[in-house]
């Protein structure tokens, strides 16, 4: 009994130094979000098991390899053990009810960080390789994604081609974007800054650059930059022509995959495109005029341009008069 004791002393005391070392190395970022909450709570009781079984485990390992190990000229055989089963029972009944325990507070922390608030703001979110679209009901679309503090917001998301996932690692929580579903991410941001959405699912080869600003502000000032954005898009819908061209190939994410400088990105640079000869995939050439330049906005599957994979610009909800705005733009790109 005398060696179980020690054992167990030295299980009681390590364990909480191991929790602290853990929770001291900073592993989870600023809790930014009202979810973080419940989320930071379970990791915490996750870390305290963690701290507890790796000294159960270590512990008697360490003791026993110092206490129990062979001396120098003993030769003789060990004890034989058959086993004990009163032992294997408890050491299969206790894990059983904690591994339950775990998983009915995993269950209701999953609760907690999807309850639905009556008043929550509602954004569209679109992912495409490799960029974010957001969309705000006030009838306009941005590269950013700018959230009121301490107001619910539920981001209506959904993929033009790939699984991507949303995750803010200061928000905790992060769901897939699939293409052909809209999924559900209910967020309640707390704390004002600027953090940053991730992809966090492996998407193609520029995943690592799939980022995107958050901003969370007072309700003043993000109702102040919603309506600043609202006229801005009213006034260039109205003004039409190249600017309203280049706001929205900006606002629907076409500058992931071209440039407009003759950077060769993901997809053909438009820069020199109007006018030129364009190689097709399937051998033959076009002329990039102002037909080729609309149908390749409208219907980009039709034709595909040597050297790049077929499938993989988005086919965008886009009016008449966008289409020609953009096409304008495009023009002017010489």
């Amino acid at each position: 009994m005398r060696h179980f004791a020690i054992v167990g002393v030295l299980i009681a005391l390590l364990t909480p130094a191991v929790y602290y070392g853990i929770s001291a190395s900073n592993v989870m970022p600023i809790q930014a979000s009202l979810q973080a909450l419940p989320v930071d709570w379970m990791w915490n009781m996750d870390a305290a098991a963690m701290a507890f079984l790796f000294c159960l485990i270590m512990v008697p390992l360490v003791y026993s390899l110092a206490v129990f190990r062979r001396r120098k000229g003993d030769l003789e055989d060990a004890d034989h053990i058959e086993g004990n089963t009163k032992l294997e029972v408890t050491w299969t009944i206790i894990p059983l009810l904690v591994v339950s325990a775990f998983a009915y507070l995993g269950a209701y922390t999953l609760g907690e960080t999807r309850i639905v608030a009556p008043d929550a703001l509602e954004i569209r979110v679109t992912g495409l390789q490799w960029d974010w679209r957001f969309e705000y009901p006030q009838g306009f679309s941005s590269n950013e994604l700018h959230l009121p503090v301490n107001q619910q917001v539920v981001l209506r998301m959904e993929s033009l081609d790939v699984i991507h996932s949303f995750w803010v690692p200061e928000f905790r929580i992060k769901q897939d974007v699939l293409p052909g579903r809209v999924t559900e991410y209910r967020i309640t941001p707390i704390r004002v800054g600027e953090y940053k959405v991730r992809c966090a699912e492996m998407c193609g080869t520029s995943h690592s650059y799939m980022e995107r600003p958050v901003i969370v502000s007072s309700m003043a000032d993000y109702d102040a930059w919603v309506s600043d954005q609202a006229a801005a898009a009213a006034a260039l819908l109205a003004q039409g022509g190249p600017e309203s061209g280049k706001a929205l190939v900006s606002q629907n994410g076409c500058l992931a995959c071209h440039s407009p400088d003759g950077t060769l990105l993901t997809g053909p640079t438009w820069r020199g495109l109007f006018g030129s000869t364009v190689e097709l995939s399937d051998g033959t050439t076009t002329v990039a005029d102002e037909a080729y330049l609309r149908a390749s906005i409208v219907d980009p599957g039709s034709q595909t341009v040597l050297g790049f994979p077929p499938g993989i610009m988005p086919q965008y909800s886009l009016t008449e008069a966008q289409v020609t705005d953009i096409v304008s733009y495009l023009l002017t790109l010489k």
